[in-house]
C-alpha cells in the first residue's frame, strides 16, 4: 500500500525537501516519519510547503556557490597519482575516480564524492590528463591529474667522449726511410736540410778546421838558429 508524503529533507533517489512523493506505508511509518525526513500529506502540513520550498531554495543557492568556488580552486591544482609501471612506461592497472578522490583528500584535504569525478574510461597511460568534474547540475569543472611511475627510471648510459681532432695534419707513414736504415747499420747520418736534393743532400759535412796553436818565442828563435 502506498501513502503520499511531503519530504522535509533531501533524500537521494527519492526527492528533495518540499517534494510530494508516494512511498510504501511501512517505509514512511518505520523510517521517514521517525527520522523526520518526511511528514504526512494533509491540509495542515500543506501550509508548511512554502517554508520547505524557501529552505530548499536557500540550500541549492548555497550548494551552487560552494561548488562554483570549488571548481575554480580545483582548476588550479595538479593532482599527482603514482602507479607502478614497467621500464617501457606501460602501467600495471589503471587510475580510477576513487583513486583521484583519495589523492585529493590526501594532498589537498579536499573531500569530493568520486561520483562527481567523471571518467569515461580509467586512465591507463602516464602523463597529464584533464579530468571532467560534475560538481553540481549547473556547475562543471576540470582537474589536471598527473600520473607518474613509482618505478625508478633506467640509468642513462653516457656515450664515450669523441676523440679530439688534430690540427688537420696527417701523418705520412713510410717517410724517412734513411733513418731506419741508419739505425740498422749503426751509422748516424746528419739530417738533410729542407729543400736539398740529389748530390747536395748526399754530401757529408766537412770536418771542422783545427786552429794552429801560436808558436812561442823560444821555438821561433830555435828555428832561426837552426
Amino acid at each position: 500500500m502506498k501513502t503520499e508524503v511531503i519530504l522535509t529533507s533531501n533524500i537521494v533517489g527519492l526527492g528533495a525537501e518540499s517534494d510530494q512523493v508516494k512511498v510504501a506505508s511501512g517505509y514512511a511509518r518505520n523510517y521517514l516519519f521517525p527520522q523526520r525526513l518526511a511528514i504526512p500529506l494533509s491540509n495542515a502540513n500543506k501550509r508548511r510547503l512554502e517554508v520547505l520550498r524557501q529552505r530548499r531554495a536557500d540550500r541549492e543557492a548555497h550548494e551552487f556557490n560552494t561548488m562554483s568556488e570549488m571548481a575554480k580552486g580545483l582548476g588550479k591544482l595538479v593532482c599527482l597519482v603514482k602507479v607502478k609501471a614497467g621500464e617501457d612506461g606501460k602501467m600495471f592497472g589503471a587510475v580510477t575516480a576513487g583513486m583521484v578522490a583519495d589523492e585529493l583528500k590526501h594532498q589537498f584535504d579536499v573531500t569530493l564524492d568520486k561520483k562527481k569525478i567523471h571518467l569515461e574510461h580509467p586512465i591507463k597511460t602516464l602523463g597529464d590528463h584533464e579530468v571532467e568534474l560534475h560538481l553540481h547540475p549547473e556547475v562543471k569543472g576540470t582537474l589536471k591529474v598527473r600520473v607518474e611511475s613509482t618505478t625508478p627510471p633506467a640509468p642513462v648510459v653516457e656515450a664515450p667522449p669523441a676523440e679530439a681532432k688534430g690540427d688537420g695534419r696527417t701523418e705520412k707513414r713510410g717517410r724517412r726511410p734513411e733513418r731506419t736504415e741508419a739505425a740498422g747499420s749503426g751509422e748516424h747520418k746528419p739530417p738533410v736540410a729542407k729543400g736539398e736534393t740529389g748530390a747536395k743532400a748526399e754530401r757529408a759535412p766537412r770536418a771542422p778546421r783545427t786552429e794552429k796553436t801560436p808558436k812561442t818565442e823560444k821555438a821561433a828563435k830555435a828555428e832561426k838558429a837552426g
